[in-house]
Order: structure tokens, then sequence, then C-alpha cells
């Protein structure tokens, strides 16, 4: 039976991958990643929550710590000297919530767990057609990654998946609503974990995905 491992933030696009990991496979395992961002604790309740609805069993869930990040710095989400911006609308300049080379550590460990328990396969939920700007979230990144894992591990066999790569969100909610996912479950915020604040980035390109689907989005908001 195939073991595929579910890189799991907590987000919109995580969850409709969980939601296609599930269906295709029986054998799930799901990753998550703290790396010391201002809503970790909300993200790791969506993370715990989320791998409930799976019936993801705790000895194939991990989460691994990767705060060290905060002593890198040079990101909004992980730097409390740098403020989290509201959204501005679209644009390919990389954004300061962009966190340096994030997308390369994770893809990293995630490999390294995939060799231990024999996964072959490594769904994230990378979105390059409504994110703004940020460089390791291109399909050509993802390419040439793979060929960095096929080069870098013994038997050469994992593949990284990107299901909902070119996907605009409002695509990814309409896939998500034709898998039933959970969004009450999920978490998209950069930066309230009480109540999504629906001014930055992340929350605003939610909403307007929610918006275009002509679906109601089951999460509050402090303002949208």
């Amino acid at each position: 039976m195939e073991k595929v491992i579910v890189l799991l933030s907590g987000g919109m696009d995580s969850l409709v991958c969980a939601g296609l990991a599930t269906r295709d496979h029986q054998n799930v395992y799901a990753l998550h990643l703290n790396y010391g961002q201002k809503t970790s604790a909300r993200e790791h309740i969506s993370f715990d929550e989320i791998c409930n609805h799976y019936k993801i069993p705790l000895e194939k869930r991990k989460i691994i710590d990767m705060t060290f990040l905060q002593q890198i710095g040079g990101s909004s989400l992980t730097d409390e000297n740098i403020a989290v911006k509201n959204y501005k609308g679209d644009s390919t300049v990389i954004p300061d919530s962009y966190v340096p080379f994030r997308n390369s550590i994770i893809l990293s460990l995630a490999v390294s767990w995939a060799e231990v328990v024999g996964a072959t396969k490594l769904y994230i939920g990378a979105n390059h057609e409504d994110s703004p700007g940020y460089p390791d979230c291109r399909p050509s990144y993802y390419e040439a990654f793979n060929k960095v894992i096929k080069e870098g591990t013994k038997a050469g066999n994992i593949e990284i998946l990107t299901p909902v790569i070119n996907m605009k969100k409002k695509e990814i909610v309409l896939k998500g609503k034709e898998l039933n996912v959970p969004f009450n479950l999920s978490w998209s915020c950069y930066k309230s974990s009480a109540k999504a604040c629906g001014q930055c980035d992340s929350c605003a390109l939610r909403i307007r995905g929610f918006k275009e689907a002509g679906i109601t989005d089951p999460i509050d908001y402090q303002q949208a």
C-alpha cells in the first residue's frame, strides 16, 4: 500500500491537498512545520482538527520544530519587528511575508521523513496563480526540487505533488466543495489567532476566492 505525506499547514490550500490525498490513497501521513510564525498555535489547532477529520492516526502525524527561522528573521511572519501588512492588490513583487528559503527547508525535512517511513509522494499546497510573488511557489521551483530529490535520496523514488499550484483561489474553493473538505477547520490568517483579520494577503485572497466561487466562507473575520 503506497504511503504518502501531506504537508498540512492548516490553510485552505493544504486542506484541499489533504482531501485529494485521502481520496486517492489509504495510507496517508501528515506533516506540520512550526517555523515560528505568528499564528503557529492556531495553525497547530487546525492541523490536529483536520487530521482528526480524516482519521489520520497519531502515529502517522508529525510536527517538526523549525522555530530557528525566527533567529534568521527577514519576514513579517517570523520577525516581531516587521508588521504583517494589509493586502494592497495583486503584485509580482516579493512581499515581506516571504520567509527566506522556507519551503526548501520544509521540503528537505519532509523528504527525510518520507525516506524513513517509506513514503513515495509528498503533497504540498503551493499555489502560484494567486500567490503574491513567492519564488518558492513557482512550478519551475518544484520541478527543480524533484530533480534534487531524485539525485539526493537513497532510492530516488520520492516525488513532490503540487495539485493546486496553477489554480485560482476560486478553483481551489470549488475543488474543496467537490471533495467536501472541512473549510471551517482551516486557518489562513497571517496576523491573528483569535479571529481572522480579513485584511492580510492570505485573508484577502481567501475571501476573494470564496466570493468568486459563490460559496460562504465558514470562518469569521474581524473585517472583510
